[in-house]
């Protein structure tokens, strides 16, 4: 069934540490949320976890681990449900950004993009949702894209590569778990507040320079913070939003792509349904 209230709720969170998913955790602990978390940054993830005790909230099950390895990730997963059974809201929020022309960008570049922006959250989901929907509760995924996944930003090729997947993924999921009672928003933030700002790779670009230094403070002043993106997916999640926007830059850049959207909606889940009938599972 639909999420209506995060009170009691078992909520994972990845890429906790900081920025958003930091703010997210907090969102949702202030809600009643019951959390798992983790992250890469083992310290950072552990302030975390203090911080919204001392808030009053509950953590559940924490672990620093790098969410592109899917043996980490499974490990995660075998212990989360040991100890905690099954979960309800799965939040995939860890990413990493690389920005360059395609004559600067190495294969590290687009290896990196995809193996944690993409596959991170693909590890993640084959390895806690398949639960999910054995426990017959319902629940939500959330999947933090970008702008860059739906639009064609200047130099985000390898960024978008990985985004865009995360935005397919998505939008299956949404018709593939209906039927289940699992809800999936994908949040496609602009530009956020967060460290990522000063620690994005710009590939063959000094951040030195004064021409980049004022591109990077004129992102800034546009910037949304975290903890208004935090509550915006948590509207989303609890008014079952697919599409979950952060600015309206955003909303009215992809308007054009979303003015056939509810025949498109009713086609695919109509595609859906009869995939399954003909294919004779549940």
């Amino acid at each position: 069934m639909a999420i209506t209230d995060l009170r009691g709720t078992k909520f994972l969170v990845t890429g906790a540490a900081s920025g958003i998913g930091r703010a997210l955790a907090h969102a949702a602990s202030d809600r009643g949320a019951r959390l798992v978390l983790t992250d890469l940054q083992e310290e950072a993830l552990d302030e975390v976890v203090r911080s919204v005790r001392e808030r009053g909230g509950t953590v559940l099950h924490s672990a620093a681990l790098d969410i592109s390895d899917y043996e980490a990730v499974t490990a995660f997963a075998r212990d989360v449900h040991e100890a905690c059974g099954s979960l309800d809201i799965v939040a995939n929020v860890a990413g990493v950004s690389v920005w360059g022309t395609v004559d600067r960008l190495q294969h590290e570049h687009w290896k990196l993009m995809v193996d944690v922006n993409l596959m991170g959250p693909i590890h993640v989901i084959e390895n806690f949702v398949p639960a999910m929907i054995e426990a017959g509760r319902g629940g939500h995924i959330v999947n933090v894209s970008s702008a860059a996944g739906l639009l064609a930003l200047p130099w985000h090729a390898a960024y978008s590569a990985s985004k865009f997947g995360l935005r397919g993924v998505s939008e299956v999921l949404r018709f593939d778990l209906k039927r289940d009672g699992i809800g999936v928003s994908l949040v496609v933030p602009g530009a956020v507040r967060t460290p990522l700002v000063d620690t994005v790779q710009i590939v063959g670009v000094d951040r030195d320079r004064p021409e980049v230094r004022k591109l990077t403070q004129r992102f800034v002043r546009h910037a949304a913070t975290p903890e208004k993106v935090a509550e915006r997916i948590v509207t989303g999640i609890l008014k079952n939003r697919f599409m979950v926007y952060t600015s309206f830059d955003t909303r009215f850049g992809y308007w054009w792509a979303r003015k056939f959207a509810p025949p498109y909606n009713l086609v695919m889940q109509a595609a859906n349904d009869y995939f399954r009938r003909v294919v004779g599972t549940k």
